[in-house]
């Protein structure tokens, strides 16, 4: 028939498009297992030593330390979360760097990685300020976020860095620098390498200030990064199994023709070796801060007295 009627005169049925029971009805009829649901895609996180799934909620409520104790990476707003007193913080604004000076491109323009890096964390560069009180002890916190291309040091990172240092002059405050990055940014060559010595002058203007610096390395911290303000701290810390180091432990064995210690360039393997003075697991870290950053100040005032 040409009207879409069959041999009876009556149009076939339309294929039914409802939803499909799932197995669930078949053992509580009525209850729909493929309802759509409003939990978040993400909803549960891997962990990279037992190969667990781990509920987010459970996860962020233990400052993304897992049951394995493993110190997941986190970035510069749940650090200030997990650090200044009541969560409460003030943002202090970085200045800008000079963007793609040398118009460097490794098979992808250095622009194109930087847009996709800020596209991804929301942020302008590796580095974030605040300003708050740890444990009653007014403070500058500076988090280098390793999401942004390894939280690499550049031009941008380095102004960031000097902005801190001196936001905490002006307010006569402590500097707490908490380091992740994997050493400077080959995008921006020898400038890059120059932010070792402008971080390094920085600190340099908190200690005629009579101004504690404290670190708090955390995984991972390597390459000028190291070599530079990670490692000039009046005292450092870090956070359990932090990688932390010049060059990595490959390398190494490549260059040296041997098999390095177990836990080489690990925090727990640094403090024995005494470059790091305590290993302090996160949840801890507000605690500790505060009780060294009260005793530091308190023998500032003493001395302006």
């Amino acid at each position: 028939m040409t009207d879409g009627t069959d041999s009876r005169g009556e149009r076939p049925k339309a294929p039914h498009r409802g939803r499909r029971s799932g197995w669930l009805s078949r053992f509580a009829p009525g209850v729909r297992s493929d309802a759509k649901r409003d939990a978040p895609e993400n909803l549960w996180v891997k962990d990279a030593d037992t190969g667990e799934l781990l509920y987010r909620p459970d996860l962020e409520a233990a400052l993304w330390v897992t049951p394995s104790g493993r110190h997941m990476r986190i970035g510069p707003e749940q650090r200030f979360r997990a650090t200044f007193d009541h969560e409460l913080w003030e943002d202090i604004a970085a200045p800008e760097g000079v963007e793609d000076p040398l118009r460097f491109s490794d098979g992808k323009p250095y622009r194109e990685r930087l847009d996709g890096a800020r596209a991804s964390t929301g942020r302008s560069d590796a580095m974030a300020i605040a300003a708050g009180s740890i444990r009653g002890t007014p403070a500058v916190a500076l988090v280098q976020d390793f999401a942004f291309m390894g939280g690499s040091l550049g031009v941008a990172a380095g102004e960031a860095f000097i902005a801190a240092a001196q936001a905490a002059v002006k307010r006569e405050s402590p500097l707490v620098a908490f380091t992740a990055s994997g050493g400077a940014r080959m995008q921006e060559g020898t400038l890059s390498l120059m932010q070792l010595a402008r971080t390094t002058l920085a600190v340099q203007e908190l200690k005629a200030a009579r101004l504690p610096y404290i670190v708090v390395l955390t995984d991972p911290t390597t390459g000028g990064v190291t070599a530079s303000y990670a490692m000039l701290g009046d005292v450092h810390l870090a956070e359990p199994g932090a990688l932390i180091g010049f060059a990595g432990p490959r390398v190494i064995e490549q260059t040296i023709r041997e098999k390095l210690p177990p836990g080489f360039q690990r925090s727990e393997f640094l403090q024995d070796k005494g470059m790091v003075d305590r290993v302090t697991p996160r949840a801890e870290l507000p605690a500790v801060l505060g009780s060294i950053l009260s005793v530091l100040m308190a023998g500032r005032a003493r001395v302006a007295a």
